[in-house]
């Protein structure tokens, strides 16, 4: 019997994300953001290192007798927030939930507890782009190795374990280092997607890679809503905020009437996209209707983050146009996630056959 949702962030969370932003806001400044995605080394692996060896925040899914932290969804979603809001170019969604969660399937404690210290980072090798429970590209297995080349793989250039499906339906670890990974052109400079190939590489056989995959980017689509929405808060807040400052005709432009409906039917938008993101994390932690409320954030979150990065950057007018203000990054950002893990289309559909409501 399923549960009343729980959309309000208790006294822990609220602590979580002071502690979150205050580091943020003293290692991720955006222009620190911005030169490193114009180098060859677009992660931060100190601001990584401060978030999962200083705060322990990588094993927050993992159990705490493999040395994680045994939370939940819920913690996860207000950390994600927070990196949205920073645009923080960190793997923490495709290592500290993505892989983890493909790992918790597979029961694998020794790589848990190394992905759970942030010592090691893990990526699953399945693109990007691909919906909850659709096909996705498989490697050979064959004498004893894999081959073959899987594209779209986001943070593998900084991963130390892949997670590789293969076509015996086996899930396998292999080490990067034992894989030619190679960088794609990417909209979002902020999390880099890669090509992997694998030419007889070994693997460690972990499990079934269909329920892996499966629970992996169920919880990936769930918890983007919530990088979604600390992405759109920050456009709207940072907007208002200089549509105060700046002025036209010698007052704010901010007090133009067209100007506040934009901003008052933006702030509407936002405040559903927490609900919708909120409800996705406690069911993912509760195991209540988890399929539905993913379908549900992610079929809302898309559309709200895009139009909140694009009205930002209007409504910044010349300045926002420029490569040295942050917006494009959000911008950027919310257009690779509105494609990630499935588009807002994809889950609508999804959400159709799951309550039975298919279109005619």
């Amino acid at each position: 019997m399923s549960t009343q949702p729980d959309l309000l962030y208790s006294e822990e969370e609220d602590a979580l994300r002071a502690a979150v932003r205050d580091l943020l806001t003293d290692h991720c400044d955006a222009a620190d953001v911005i030169a490193r995605v114009e180098s060859d080394t677009p992660h931060d692996i100190p601001l990584w290192k401060a978030l999962t060896e200083g705060m322990g925040l990588a094993g927050l899914l993992v159990p705490e007798e493999l040395d994680g932290q045994g939370a939940t969804h819920r913690e996860v979603a207000v950390v994600l927030e927070e990196l949205g809001r920073a645009v923080a170019p960190v793997p923490y969604l495709t290592s500290a939930v993505v892989a983890t969660e493909a790992l918790l399937e597979c029961g694998t404690d020794d790589l848990l507890s190394q992905l759970a210290s942030g010592t090691t980072i893990g990526a699953l090798a399945v693109s990007l782009s691909v919906p909850v429970g659709s096909a996705y590209s498989v490697v050979r297995f064959e004498d004893g190795g894999l081959h073959g080349q899987l594209t779209g793989v986001a943070d593998a250039s900084v991963a130390d374990v892949l997670l590789v499906p293969a076509d015996d339906g086996g899930l396998y670890a292999v080490d990067a280092s034992a894989a030619t990974v190679t960088p794609q052109v990417s909209l979002d400079l902020t999390r880099p997607v890669a090509t992997v190939v694998l030419d007889g590489a070994p693997g460690r056989l972990l499990g079934d890679a269909e329920p892996a995959v499966r629970r992996a980017l169920r919880a990936g689509a769930g918890l983007l809503a919530s990088e979604q929405l600390g992405l759109a808060e920050w456009t709207l807040t940072e907007t208002v905020r200089y549509l105060k400052e700046r002025k036209q005709f010698n007052r704010p432009v901010g007090g133009f009437q067209a100007l506040k409906h934009r901003l008052a039917q933006l702030w509407l938008e936002v405040v559903n996209l927490r609900a919708a993101a909120r409800n996705a994390a406690d069911a993912l932690a509760n195991g209540d209707d988890a399929d539905v409320a993913v379908a549900v954030a992610q079929a809302y979150a898309a559309p709200v983050a895009v139009h909140a990065a694009e009205e930002a950057l209007q409504l910044h007018g010349g300045i926002g146009m420029t490569w040295e203000h942050p917006v494009h990054l959000y911008l950027k950002r919310a257009k690779a996630d509105s494609i990630a893990y499935g588009t807002a289309g994809a889950h609508r559909e999804a959400l159709a056959e799951l309550v039975d409501l298919r279109a005619p």
